[in-house]
């Protein structure tokens, strides 16, 4: 389809239109808006869905409610925030750019994609994010949502991870994005997420029916195309669990980067240490493999190894109560693992 400025007119019109009249308005980063509170819920909401965010948003802003409250807080207080999202590399880069936003800009948010696009973690989307939503400013934005509603409406072809088709859905969204953009960037999320969905997608609830060449071709159910799918690897892990006579669980701090980094974990060994029991087991997903874990009740000696390399301890670790595993941030299927064990070890009331 030729965007011609006739055509995108009428495609930012339709857009903004039906936004105010049907899209979503009361989410609570759009109250009291302000680009710290965009930054924040932009991060959560990657790779994560919105009913699941809000209540972590909510407690994170009651807690950090500005930048300089980031900036102040420590890391384990940080990821004890965030535990259960998953992907805690966006944790730790919330508290980078509140130390760069200190360093570089005086703690305030530059009005400018190439200075957002400098934010540690925030990337192309988030910072064309940042500027449309908290500045109503140009700022195209392309995500999953984005990009099924692109990829219909102009009938495109390719698969959707490739960088030949994310150079084309950028494209798009440059040319048609206003220079006042906060009403039709929302407008495009809202869109993507309610109406033209991965599946039952509602075409004729839809503003862009008249326009839409995968409807008229009858392609609705085949684009974006598939993505190529991978058979994810198979990782054993083990590790180990050591409580003392107060009832207090071993645990050691993750480095970073890295798979849990900056969490309190069990301690994980290459093999099984020896002479050991098997106190249980789990298997967790990984977005690019499956981790099978075996857990191990070892004696201090056992537990020490992998600490210690000639005299130096090697991680921070301390000794966590059974009973307070909220004050820390865990790995979620590590927490699931030891609230089970716990569990088990209550009496029942019979």
């Amino acid at each position: 389809m030729p965007l011609t400025p006739a055509k995108i007119q009428h495609i930012q019109r339709q857009v903004i239109h039906w936004q105010a009249s049907h899209g979503r308005h009361d989410l609570p980063w759009q109250h009291n808006v302000s680009a710290y509170r965009v930054h924040v819920s932009e991060i959560m909401l990657q790779q994560t869905q919105v009913t699941t965010v809000i209540p972590y948003f909510e407690r994170w802003m009651q807690d950090f409610p500005s930048l300089s409250a980031l900036a102040a807080a420590s890391e384990d207080d940080v990821m004890a925030h965030w535990q259960g999202l998953g992907y805690y590399s966006r944790a730790r880069n919330l508290r980078k750019a509140a130390a760069h936003l200190a360093d570089e800009h005086n703690g305030e948010y530059p009005n400018d994609l190439k200075a957002l696009n400098a934010i540690p973690g925030v990337g192309q989307y988030t910072a064309g994010a940042i500027r449309s939503f908290a500045f109503n400013d140009y700022g195209p934005i392309v995500d999953g949502n984005v990009k099924r509603l692109y990829a219909r409406l102009f009938a495109i072809d390719g698969e959707p991870n490739s960088s030949a088709f994310n150079k084309i859905m950028w494209q798009y969204a440059n040319s048609l994005t206003p220079e006042a953009s906060g009403a039709f960037s929302q407008g495009v999320l809202d869109l993507g997420a309610t109406v033209c969905k991965k599946s039952q997608p509602l075409c004729q609830a839809c503003p862009l029916q008249s326009d839409c060449l995968a409807l008229k071709q009858q392609r609705i159910a085949e684009l974006p195309n598939p993505k190529k799918r991978k058979i994810k690897p198979v990782k054993d892990a083990h590790f180990v669990w050591h409580t003392d006579s107060a009832d207090q669980l071993l645990l050691i701090k993750r480095p970073s980067p890295g798979i849990w980094g900056g969490l309190w974990c069990l301690p994980q060994h290459d093999e099984v240490p020896a002479n050991s029991e098997l106190v249980g087991e789990f298997t967790h997903q990984f977005t690019h493999y499956t981790l099978n874990a075996q857990v191990w009740r070892a004696a201090a000696d056992q537990v020490n190894e992998g600490l210690v390399e000639n005299g130096k301890r090697m991680a921070e670790f301390r000794l966590q109560s059974v009973h307070e595993l909220s004050a820390v941030g865990l790995p979620t299927p590590i927490r699931h693992f030891i609230e089970n064990v716990i569990a088990l070890r209550q009496p029942t009331n019979n």
